[in-house]
């Protein structure tokens, strides 16, 4: 969602570089006064109507800012918000007045399917109080939630979920909107009274994507939780001692080919299993979970991605629970915690807090395997099966000073059988002024690989060990912005517990952008930007030097146009290529029914790095998203990428052509009960004599399911459903792959 940026484009550059499309900037430490919270008066029910007489005393929230696309300016509609609390819990209402009602966009949708292109608003609140990081509750007008973390110094993740409730009501003059927040799902410390800090936030997305807060945000500063105001009136509040418990079973059935692909369809009987996650707050600020046998299959598969002429491992993001308490903490500058590399845990326990200045997350747990180990390199990045067990540990101790901190991470996996990885080292975060911000990590390991040759040439029991340093500077005026950035990563570093496919390298980048703000005009921002960028090797051998000049705008229809013109020179595999290529993203949200398309990608020389030389191609993404009524959801995501090269015959081709496709379909009968049908197709088409060595003409396959849900919150579900796939065989044909029918039901026990 992120609900004061726009998602910039995928590069190996840190968040701090996605400064276009900001909600007018991130800002410096709030001096506006405190916002007033009192104990209701009486009881509240949430049902969007704010006519409980626990709303009679509570002060009205008249003061807002339109931070996008003015700057911070007086708001085009008028926002009203209302805070209460009792013994156990937070109260936020809200009324939001619309010109035209009828315009409202409130579709129907699953928890966290709240998109920008949408109206929504909620609360921000800083419960520790360190003017870093925040969660979010955020609501639509159907009462449809989207909950997160959100960070200076990680962005905003909304895969963490928080049990709380609200209700939406479309009114003659706009709508309302009613929140209830246990004090258990908020993260605070022990003082009595309570200092917290809260933004209101309103999205109402019309020409422009319209955002107002209650707190100015300034253009010309580098953060933005920073900018909340105080909240006051907090006070004997409930210690904790509150815990969930939540067991789970599911059951399925399977059918596979007897004799390979194009063979009779076997079953293979049903299997079932079960298992247990547990959380504990003995008190506000210290979580303690445990997971037994966690079911971590996933009722809904990751979106595809073309692997082709790839030379690095592609990245999927976290979506299991477990992992997700406190997961900001396990952000650093280098992606050395990507808890995806623990496959199937058996079981695992947690314990994440905070003691004064020191916060801190320490996770354990035992690994059976599957799944696959990164194998850096410099130029590329390989996998091995991780067939074998493991213990893995990980652990972070973060000291805050005000708006900056340095911290301590462990990590370390212990593999049955011998062989191990350990990585450790400390990071920091210096938040010198409101304009500029500098971070980075050192981290050093030391690896025993284990004896298993048969599934990686390294793996024959060598020590490696080496270091990897980041450094990076960010300044943010009103209208310029600086990025600067170093790494040296060694060949002998890894972090098998991490993300980090790249080795053996020393690499500086930077970016410098200029931002105009037109007024009253179809563009609200436009930016202009030049990049440059050289990595080598540890011996000095170019990789690649790039230079960049580019463009940027915001405009009509909540619309963003970012073109990029890039000059490098790039190795393959042997050779250098000089490429000239153009990278572009535009996206644009037509209205309330065409809620999002986009399209993005790259065109024109193109290195094939398989047969090491150039050629020409493009890469084509397309996101589309329709609302036929308030109920169903079609989402289509495309991507298409071809290569065409000359061989030294002098023959010219196009090399491969590949294709990925998914349609999701999903209808929502109420905010706790949806259907939803997915079909995925992969398909890579080659020329086989244009490669210099054997590969095959080309393969394929599809992938469908349809899944049945009722949730009465996000731990306490029910889930049905099936799934089919197939897979293209030698004569090009799809058989059948395997067929599956599941079930899956979950109860949160709570006090």
């Amino acid at each position: 969602m992120h609900a004061w940026m726009h998602a910039c484009s995928k590069r190996a550059v840190t968040a701090a570089l996605c400064t276009m499309g900001a909600a007018a900037g991130l800002g410096a430490a709030t001096d506006e006064p405190p916002l007033v919270i009192r104990r209701t008066a009486g009881e509240i029910v949430v049902d969007g109507r704010l006519d409980d007489a626990g709303w009679r005393d509570a002060a009205p929230i008249t003061t807002w800012h339109e931070t996008r696309p003015g700057d911070n300016v007086e708001p085009k509609v008028a926002n009203v918000a209302y805070l209460a609390y009792d013994d156990r819990y937070l109260y936020a209402g809200f009324e939001f007045a619309d010109p035209e009602p009828g315009r409202i966009r409130a579709p129907l949708a699953d928890r966290d399917n709240v998109p920008s292109s949408t109206d929504y608003g909620g609360v921000i609140i800083d419960a520790s109080n360190d003017g870093r990081t925040a969660q979010m509750f955020l609501a639509n007008p159907r009462g449809i939630q989207y909950d997160a973390i959100t960070s200076d110094a990680a962005d905003e993740d909304s895969a963490p979920d928080f049990f709380w409730e609200s209700a939406g009501a479309i009114t003659e003059s706009g709508w309302t909107l009613e929140m209830r927040i246990p004090f258990a799902s908020l993260r605070y410390g022990e003082s009595d009274p309570e200092q917290w800090g809260i933004m209101l936030y309103r999205n109402w997305p019309r020409a422009f994507r319209y955002q107002m807060f209650t707190s100015r945000l300034p253009r010309d500063s580098n953060c933005f939780i920073c900018n909340v105001r105080p909240l006051t009136g907090l006070a004997g509040l409930p210690a904790g001692s509150h815990f969930v418990i939540a067991p789970y079973a599911n059951a399925s059935r399977m059918s596979q080919p007897e004799a390979g692909l194009g063979s009779p369809l076997v079953d293979q009987g049903a299997e079932g299993d079960f298992g247990l996650d547990a959380k504990w707050l003995p008190n506000p600020n210290t979580i303690l979970d445990a997971t037994l046998n966690p079911d971590f299959s996933q009722i809904e598969s990751d979106t595809a991605q073309i692997a082709a002429n790839e030379r690095f491992a592609l990245f999927f993001p976290e979506k299991r629970q477990f992992f997700l308490e406190g997961v900001d903490l396990f952000s650093t500058p280098i992606n050395a915690v990507f808890t995806r590399t623990f496959t199937s845990p058996r079981w695992g326990t947690r314990a994440t807090g905070e003691v004064g200045d020191y916060t801190y997350t320490a996770l354990v747990g035992e690994d059976r395997g599957g799944g696959s180990v990164i194998i850096p390199g410099a130029n590329s990045s390989d996998f091995a099966a991780q067939d074998f067990e493991s213990f893995v540990g990980v652990g972070r101790l973060r000291r805050d000073f005000g708006r900056s901190f340095a911290s301590l991470l462990v990590s370390a996996r212990e593999i049955d059988g011998g062989g191990h990885n350990r990585v450790y080292g400390p990071d920091f975060r210096w938040q010198i002024s409101d304009r500029d911000v500098i971070s980075g990590q050192l981290l050093a390991s030391d690896s025993r690989t284990p004896e298993r040759p048969d599934l990686a040439a390294e793996w024959d029991g060598r020590g490696l060990s080496g270091h990897a340093a980041e450094l990076w500077w960010h300044r943010r005026t009103g209208k310029w912005d600086v990025f600067v950035q170093g790494e040296d990563i060694a060949d002998g570093f890894r972090a098998d517990n991490g993300f980090v496919p790249q080795v053996g390298i020393r690499r500086g980048l930077g970016e410098i952008g200029r931002s105009f703000y037109p007024e009253d005009k179809p563009v609200s921002r436009l930016r202009l930007f030049l990049y440059n960028e050289r990595t080598e090797d540890r011996d000095g051998r170019l990789i690649l030097r790039e230079t960049t000049p580019g463009f940027a705008f915001d405009a009509r229809k909540d619309s963003f146009v970012r073109f990029e013109f890039r000059f490098d020179e790039v190795l393959g595999v042997e050779k250098t290529f000089d490429r000239h290529w153009v990278h572009y993203r535009f996206y644009f949200t037509p209205g309330k029914r065409f809620t999002r398309i986009e399209l993005t990608g790259n065109v024109g020389d193109q290195v094939d790095f398989a047969n090491d030389r150039l050629g020409d191609g493009a890469t084509v993404n397309l996101e589309a998203t329709v609302r036929p009524t308030d109920h169903l959801e079609l989402r289509l995501d495309a991507t298409r990428r071809w290569l065409d090269v000359t061989d030294e015959r002098g023959v010219h081709g196009r090399l491969f052509t590949a294709d990925v496709g998914r349609l999701k379909a999903t209808y929502t009968f109420n905010a706790r009960t949806w259907l939803r049908a997915i079909g995925q197709w992969i398909e890579t088409e080659r020329r086989p004599d244009l490669y210099t060595f054997e590969i095959d003409d080309g393969d394929g396959s599809f992938s469908g399911s349809a899944v049945f849900a009722y949730k009465l919150n996000w731990q306490t579900v029910l889930y049905v459903g099936a799934s089919d796939s197939q897979e293209r065989d030698a004569r090009g044909r799809l058989e059948p792959a395997d067929r599956q029918l599941f079930a899956k039901v979950s109860y949160a026990f709570q006090r």
